[in-house]
């Protein structure tokens, strides 16, 4: 049995069901609630301590079966689901998370007991029945009087190699009524070199009493339905059902059924049961650890045979009440894979787009047709199987803005601002590796724009607005990447404020009247605050510096669009991957550079004439001024006697700028290489590459280019030349920030 996979399949279900009941219960705060929601959330709950049974985590069975109570009293209409019951289950949903995380990291979960939550709960459970007597004093309505049943379970042969083991449910069973009677059935079991350990040959009959219904019984066995027989049936009809609980069974084994009911009472003749109940206490007194249940390893039974058509009727016998539920109709459209395995799919991808390319290019020189045309062709089969590997990898980014509701909802509260959040284009997919790494950079944004962006109610009021503020989580794609926008209602971004503080730190120069776009960047600077006063939400000056250094550790960029009192955008750029992409090779003297292929546009002659120092560094493309950027004096590298010169027009968001470079060598393939720790401040370049020749080639941080070119032609147009602007601007790397 692997138990540590069991145990991991248990965590993650887990974890999606607390997910999906987060998120049931924040969207029932601001609507109407339907009996499709309710029933949700009494489903999570249950589950999760079903399979809590199954491995004998008494801490998460004792609170999530309190939990699932209100939660039942709920969907029951005993209760109502008010903004202060809301606030409960939210409560009761993060005490669960957190005894599963401490399951996952090893923790005791005794020591995590919540008694005033616990508390809370009890009160909710007592107050519905504080006009009735005691259970245990009065007997209750008949809709819920205890009842015996009869219980014969045949657990499939491979229950468990399936990490499961049947004593768990019976163990399980006897936390929610009495195990009167347990009988084990062995005729199966066979002698010698065919007995397989990991097989299961015992059969069991219980004779059992609760006053939980048929279908919660059911219940209890849904992990292994579909490869057991299971048969319940109340006992005073039972003895109706003997045959169909016998038809798979061998003679001996009939007999020894039939003998267990006898002793139960479910023939007419019952008998002590002291014996045969005292032979449950070893059972469930030293529970032995079991697995979590795996559906997708059960296998499918042949269903039970039909009972015996000449079967005496039993007038109490019309429903059947050992029905098992029919099989899975069809096989899973998804499964799960360990991320570990995918990213090592991915880096052999692109080990073997670098083999390829290296095959073209000696079946290139040696220019025999059929050797092109077959290394052609597996070139083109790699490409697809790139493609739809990398697809696999992308997830939608909605996985990320759902933390957000819950978040936007206690930072609200607990500052006493109405602010409704909304979300669009959740299904924006996104490389898995740069959404798990979004989460922090959002949180700041998110937690700064309710602090500081949307304002006061009252003050909204006075600025006549709505008193609800608003927030909104954007996503879509453009160009080639994937934008994210943070956008608010609120007052907008105080340019005199920022601009007074980044002059006092030295940041800008006092008489320097930069654009917005350059004053608000300021906010990102380490320790930058311009807050009155420090709250344990912000104020400090720590955040926004790490959103930067976030976003620009994924090779992204962010910008901010601010109007007063209409609110404030925050607007981040990203590569849809980064682990290979579609480049295009240029050359530049004796060196090779790779440009994202989504970043360019087009690519046109250097027009002949054009002064190679003056002032204006640019060209008129058809009515439009494109500032250029000499890529060989950027880098400082030798010019190159080329007949004629080139320009790469690129686009990142609404820039445009043009790379002049010596050649043009067409479109590649490219698995991005990281630089190390030592290249990680050089804003100009993105990563490295192998070309098939076997050389490298460095990857440009396209984004980085355009701002540089663009600053340097608007610094131009804006002041006079000066002194040491003799000659065109071509600062080596050092230095070379946006």
């Amino acid at each position: 049995m692997d138990l540590e996979q069991a145990m991991q399949t248990f965590l993650e279900e887990s974890r999606e069901l607390l997910d999906e009941m987060e998120s049931i219960l924040l969207d029932v705060e601001a609507e109407q609630t339907s009996s499709e929601q309710l029933n949700a959330l009494f489903r999570a709950m249950h589950t999760i301590k079903g399979s809590a049974g199954l491995f004998g985590l008494d801490p998460i069975i004792r609170f999530s079966h309190q939990a699932e109570n209100l939660l039942d009293q709920l969907r029951d209409g005993k209760l109502k689901l008010d903004d202060e019951l809301v606030g409960l289950l939210l409560r009761c949903h993060d005490h669960v998370k957190l005894l599963i995380q401490a399951l996952a990291a090893g923790d005791s979960l005794e020591a995590l007991s919540d008694e005033a939550l616990e508390a809370a709960l009890l009160g909710y459970l007592t107050v519905p029945q504080a006009m009735q007597p005691p259970a245990r004093e009065a007997p209750p309505p008949a809709a819920s009087r205890p009842e015996r049943w009869v219980l014969s379970l045949r657990f499939g042969p491979d229950v468990l190699r399936n990490g499961l083991d049947p004593s768990s449910f019976i163990r399980y069973l006897a936390t929610l009524g009495t195990v009167e009677g347990i009988h084990a059935i062995a005729c199966r079991l066979p002698a010698g070199a065919d007995f397989d350990a990991e097989s299961n040959y015992l059969r069991f009959e219980l004779l059992y009493h609760s006053d939980i219904d048929e279908k919660s019984l059911h219940e209890v066995f849904e992990f292994v339905r579909e490869d057991s027989e299971l048969f319940i049936w109340p006992l005073k009809i039972a003895a109706a059902h003997l045959h169909e609980a016998c038809a798979s069974a061998t003679p001996d084994e009939a007999r020894e059924v039939e003998s267990a009911w006898r002793q139960f009472g479910a023939l007419g003749q019952p008998q002590p049961l002291e014996e045969s109940a005292s032979d449950v206490d070893p059972l469930l007194e030293h529970p032995l650890a079991a697995a979590g249940p795996d559906p997708a390893l059960a296998e499918p039974a042949p269903p039970p045979a039909p009972a015996d058509p000449h079967a005496p009727p039993h007038p109490e016998a019309a429903p059947v009440h050992g029905e098992t539920r029919a099989g899975r109709t069809g096989e899973s459209r998804f499964i799960k894979v360990e991320a570990g395995k995918l990213d090592s799919l991915i880096n052999l991808i692109g080990e073997l787009v670098i083999a390829g390319s290296a095959a073209n290019l000696i079946a290139r020189r040696s220019q025999q047709t059929q050797l092109v045309e077959a290394t052609l062709g597996i070139a083109n089969l790699i490409e697809q199987i790139r493609t739809g590997t990398l697809s696999m990898r992308m997830v939608q980014i909605g996985e990320i803005f759902h933390r957000f509701p819950r978040v936007v909802r206690d930072v609200s509260r607990e500052l006493g601002k109405d602010i409704q959040l909304r979300i669009v284009g959740a299904e924006t997919e996104l490389d898995k590796s740069m959404v798990e790494k979004l989460g922090d950079p959002l949180l700041h944004i998110v937690r700064n724009a309710i602090d500081h962006g949307i304002e006061p109610t009252e003050v909204r009021q006075t600025h006549g607005k709505p008193s609800q503020g608003n927030l909104w989580l954007n996503a879509y794609h453009e160009s080639g990447s994937v934008v994210i926008e943070v956008a608010d209602d609120g007052g907008g971004l105080d340019r005199g404020r920022i601009l007074a503080k980044a002059r006092e730190r030295g940041l800008l120069g006092m008489d320097e009247e930069p654009p917005d776009s350059v004053v608000f960047q300021q906010i990102f600077e380490a320790g930058f605050s311009t807050a009155d006063q420090v709250t344990n939400l912000s104020g400090r000056g720590v955040g926004m510096d790490v959103v930067r250094r976030g976003i620009e550790q994924l090779h992204g960029n962010i910008e901010i669009d601010s109007e007063a009192g209409q609110g404030t955008t925050f607007r981040i750029r990203l590569p849809l991957t980064l682990a290979i992409i579609d480049g295009f090779l240029v050359e530049v003297a004796t060196s090779t550079f790779v440009l994202p292929l989504e970043a360019v546009i087009e690519c046109i002659e250097l027009p002949d004439g054009l002064p190679e120092n003056g002032v204006h560094d640019c060209i008129n493309l058809r009515g439009e001024l494109l500032p250029l950027l000499h890529l060989d004096t950027f880098f400082e590298l030798p010019p190159a006697a080329a007949l004629r010169r080139n320009v790469v027009v690129v686009q990142y968001g609404e820039r445009k700028a043009g790379l002049v470079v010596d050649a043009l060598q067409g479109e590649f393939q490219t698995v991005i290489k990281p630089l190390g720790a030592l290249f990680n401040t050089l804003k100009a370049i993105s990563g490295s590459t192998i070309l098939g020749t076997g050389e490298v080639a460095l990857i440009l941080d396209v984004p980085s280019l355009i701002q540089r070119a663009c600053r340097q032609e608007s610094e131009r147009f804006a002041l006079p030349p000066r002194a040491d602007a003799a000659s065109r601007p071509g600062t080596p790397l050092q230095g070379n920030t946006p």
